[in-house]
C-alpha cells in the first residue's frame, strides 16, 4: 500500500497575469478522493496553450476582465493548479470506485462531464474549473481516468491527452474519411502534429501548413505535402481543392480557407493563435454549403478512440523537451517561442 503524504509539491496560479503568477510550493495539501473519485500520483504533465490562455485571461471577451476568463467563461477560482495533460498511477479511490483500480497507470480525459460524483450541466476543463496535474497528486472522477496498456514512458503518454483528443475530436466532428483531402493549420504544434497522425490513420490525404524549417519533420510524421504559413493558399492549392480544414490558427489568412474549401465541405476549429477575429463573407458560407464545427467538448467515445490508437501503436508521441516541474516558467517560455514540434512535458 502506497503511503500518501499530507502535503505535496505543485504549482499554483494565484491570479491572471505573467509568469510571476505561477508559484511553486511544497506545502500544498494532498487532496482526498470523494466517493466517485480516484487519487493519482502524477509522474508527468504536458504544457498547453490552454494553460497560458487561462493565466493571461485570453479567454475573456470583456477586455481581459477576470469575471469571464476561465475556459467555461466563468470566474476562475484562485489559487488554481493547472495542467490538463496528465499521466500517473492511481494510488487511492473513493468508496464507490473498485479498489482494483489502485495501481493502474492512467491518462486523464481533460474534458470533464462529471466532478465530485455529479454530472455537470456544462463540461469543465481539467486545470481550469478544477485543479489539474501540475502537482504530485491530483483528483478526477473515476470515469475520466483511462488505463493505458502501452510500452511508452509516462512522459510520452503525458504528451497525448489534450492535443490528441482535441485533434481526434475535430476529425470526428468533421467526419474525416480516407476519401478526404485535409488541410491542417498550425501543423507543427501539439494539436496540429497530432491531427497529421490521426488523419493519416484514417487514410486521408494530408496537407500541413507550417514554417519551411519544419517541412521535413512534418513529412516524416506523415504529411503528404507541406505549405508555407505565409503562402497564398488559393494560388498554391487552388480554389475548391480541400474537403476538410482543421484550423488551429485563424488570423489574417482565414478568408482563404473558405476559398479553397470545396462546395459542401467542412471546417473545424479549435484554436486561434493567429488572431481570434476574422473576416467572414457569409455569402461564401451559404453559397458553398459549408459546414462549420467549433470543437471544444469531446464527443462521446473520442477519448477511448485515442486510447485505442495509443495501445495499437497507430500514433507516436512527440516530446520536444522535458523540464522539472519547478522550471515551469522556463517550459512555458520555450513553449511560447514556438520553435519546437510536438509537446513540452513537465516531469513531476
Amino acid at each position: 500500500m502506497t503511503e500518501i503524504p499530507k502535503t505535496m509539491k505543485g504549482v499554483q496560479l494565484i491570479g491572471h497575469g505573467g509568469l510571476e503568477m505561477l508559484q511553486y510550493r511544497d506545502d500544498i495539501p494532498v487532496p482526498t478522493p470523494t466517493s466517485n473519485e480516484v487519487l493519482i500520483c502524477v509522474s508527468a504533465a504536458g504544457v498547453n496553450n490552454t494553460d497560458i490562455n487561462t493565466r493571461t485571461a485570453w479567454y475573456s471577451k470583456s477586455d481581459a476582465n477576470s469575471t469571464d476568463a476561465s475556459w467555461s467563461g466563468n470566474t476562475l477560482v484562485f489559487p488554481r493548479i493547472q495542467g490538463a495533460d496528465v499521466c500517473g498511477t492511481i494510488v487511492a479511490v473513493g468508496d464507490k470506485v473498485n479498489s482494483k483500480r489502485i495501481g493502474e497507470r492512467v491518462i486523464i480525459e481533460p474534458c470533464l462531464r462529471a466532478a465530485k460524483g455529479q454530472t455537470l450541466n456544462s463540461p469543465w476543463y481539467y486545470g481550469s474549473e478544477c485543479d489539474g496535474g501540475f502537482a504530485q497528486y491530483t483528483l478526477v472522477d473515476s470515469q475520466h481516468a483511462y488505463a493505458v496498456n502501452s510500452p511508452l514512458s509516462d512522459t510520452e503518454l503525458a504528451s497525448f491527452p489534450c492535443s490528441y483528443s482535441t485533434a481526434e475530436n475535430m476529425l470526428t466532428r468533421s467526419n474525416v474519411t480516407s476519401q478526404d483531402t485535409v488541410l491542417i493549420s498550425g501543423a507543427s504544434g501539439g494539436v496540429g502534429s497530432a491531427a497529421i497522425q490521426l488523419a493519416k490513420a484514417r487514410g486521408a490525404h494530408v496537407i500541413a501548413i507550417t514554417s519551411p524549417s519544419k517541412n521535413q519533420q512534418l513529412l516524416e510524421l506523415g504529411a503528404d505535402r507541406v505549405v508555407a504559413r505565409d503562402a497564398d493558399l488559393i494560388e498554391v492549392l487552388g480554389e475548391n481543392s480541400i474537403d476538410v480544414i482543421i484550423d488551429l490558427v485563424a488570423g489574417k489568412q482565414w478568408p482563404q480557407f473558405l476559398q479553397v474549401l470545396k462546395p459542401g465541405s467542412r471546417y473545424a476549429v479549435s484554436g486561434a493563435i493567429g488572431g481570434a477575429l476574422v473576416d467572414l463573407d457569409v455569402r461564401t458560407l451559404y453559397l458553398k454549403d459549408l459546414s462549420f464545427f467549433g470543437c471544444t467538448v469531446l464527443d462521446a467515445g473520442v477519448f477511448q478512440n485515442l486510447v485505442n490508437c495509443i495501445e495499437q501503436g497507430k500514433i507516436r508521441p512527440l516530446v520536444a523537451h522535458t523540464f522539472p516541474l519547478e522550471e515551469i516558467n522556463i517550459a512555458q517560455e520555450r513553449f511560447l517561442a514556438k520553435q519546437h514540434i510536438g509537446k513540452i512535458v513537465l516531469k513531476i
